[in-house]
């Protein structure tokens, strides 16, 4: 069972400035080191030295199931040198040993489905963000949202939409990549494309044209030039609505032809990018997949059909399970309650996607939920019967291979980025143990 959520207490702890600090500069007088919490206020992304040796308890590779008792990594630079047992790993004189005892060393976490430009709705509506908070405070949120995001072991995040913040997406990744400010790898969509009249925010009168929270485009033609002004402001993936909420009793129902759908796919690839759905309706889910996208988000109403369809043409399936319980809270939900209608369909999906094959990727929708808390989506999908040590793999090499990032990161392994995280525990049999972060790497560079 999962445990209720403390959105403000959360926000607080992300942003108190606790962070790991390894100052191994002034630390000559010893090449043994014990990660510790420094004081608040210092500094993030302290200089790493030429060569790290670290000694967990175990390391789990995300390359199979079990960690691995008594190995250690040596990390040079930005890079995995070596992994293994540590009486087979040499390493060099000058080497600093960083002791994580009773920890787990796993990949650096990636978040595949996040709005850094947003925060829990139970704070502020969605409508109200897009609408009534600026665009400096949002970015000033974003910055906190980042920085809480690694801290809590993810290095590498999707972001899905900046929801009515332009292409802010844009300077808050170019900012973490020149170290102004810390944060996860990010890949971005900046305006998410959808229909004309379909999105929002909605409710108000009908003579106001209200600014919307992505990017409306209709027809061959528009679809096109959506898609082309998302890749030439940064986009790394476009993301489409193939439906929303509008149909004649608020229903959710289909957006785009598919025709409309594949002149967007064949636009993105044409560019080295993937197009991503929103897509909850089986309709809409369908339509895109025949379309060419290569990972659809949320799936609520996905038949065995269409399981079958995307585990054949290896479409990847967010399910963004811990968005459907966030707002469950928020309308009065309770852990131990029956669950609502919409969790029970949600977690039927989820189990039937896996039963199908279809390829999992772990994103939880975090902005709808406060972040730093992203790891409550590998968490909920352990409790819907995936097995722990499946769902970390999901959460690192999984979704490095689903983004392209395999040859780069996602496991532990040599010659990859040394994008790491030692946890309290083992993961592997309590998956919980993921809150309990003690270190985080990111291209070899302490970050906490």
């Amino acid at each position: 069972m999962t445990r209720p959520i403390d959105t403000r207490r959360l926000a607080d702890a992300a942003t108190s400035g606790l962070v790991l600090l390894l100052a191994l500069g002034a630390t000559a007088t010893s090449d043994v080191l014990t990660a510790q919490a420094a004081p608040t206020g210092a500094p993030t992304g302290a200089a790493a030295p030429a060569t790290l040796l670290l000694v967990p308890d175990r390391v789990f590779t995300a390359t199979e199931d079990s960690a691995r008792t008594g190995w250690v990594v040596l990390v040079r630079g930005e890079r995995i040198v070596a992994v293994g047992p540590r009486t087979q790993v040499r390493a060099p004189a000058d080497a600093r040993v960083v002791e994580l005892r009773g920890t787990t060393l796993i990949p650096g976490m990636i978040e595949g489905h996040t709005h850094l430009f947003l925060h829990p709705y139970d704070e502020t509506s969605w409508n109200d963000q897009v609408l009534k908070e600026s665009l400096s405070l949002r970015t000033a949120r974003a910055v906190t949202h980042a920085r809480a995001t690694l801290m809590a072991g993810f290095t590498t995040a999707r972001d899905l939409g900046t929801e009515g913040a332009g292409y802010a997406d844009q300077g808050l990744k170019q900012a973490i990549e020149q170290g102004i400010i810390p944060g996860p790898r990010l890949l971005i969509s900046s305006r998410a494309i959808v229909a004309t009249g379909s999105y929002g925010p909605k409710g108000y009168a009908s003579e106001w044209e209200v600014p919307q929270g992505a990017a409306e485009a209709d027809g061959v033609e528009g679809l096109m030039r959506a898609a082309r002004d998302q890749i030439g402001h940064g986009a790394d993936w476009v993301k489409v609505y193939a439906d929303y909420r509008w149909g004649p009793h608020g229903e959710a129902l289909p957006t785009f032809t598919e025709q409309e759908l594949h002149t967007l796919v064949e636009v993105a690839a044409s560019s080295g990018r993937k197009v991503v759905a929103h897509a909850a309706t089986d309709e809409g889910m369908q339509r895109a997949v025949r379309a060419g996208v290569a990972m659809i988000e949320h799936g609520d109403g996905g038949s065995a059909e269409t399981w079958r369809m995307m585990a054949e043409r290896g479409v990847g399936l967010c399910a963004t399970l811990a968005a459907v319980e966030a707002t469950a809270r928020y309308a009065g939900w309770r852990e131990g309650a029956a669950p609502t209608a919409r969790m029970v369909q949600k977690r039927a999906g989820f189990a039937a996607a896996i039963a199908a094959g279809v390829p999992m990727c772990v994103g939880g929708d975090a902005g709808v939920y406060a972040h730093g808390r992203n790891a409550w989506e590998i968490e909920l999908m352990v409790a819907a019967g995936m097995p722990a040590p499946t769902a970390l793999r999901a959460a690192t090499s999984g979704n490095a291979r689903l983004f392209g990032l395999d040859g780069r990161l996602g496991s532990v392994r040599e010659g990859l980025l040394a994008d790491l995280v030692a946890v309290e525990g083992d993961p592997t049999r309590d998956i919980t143990a993921l809150y309990r972060v003690r270190l985080v790497l990111k291209g070899g560079a302490v970050q906490k």
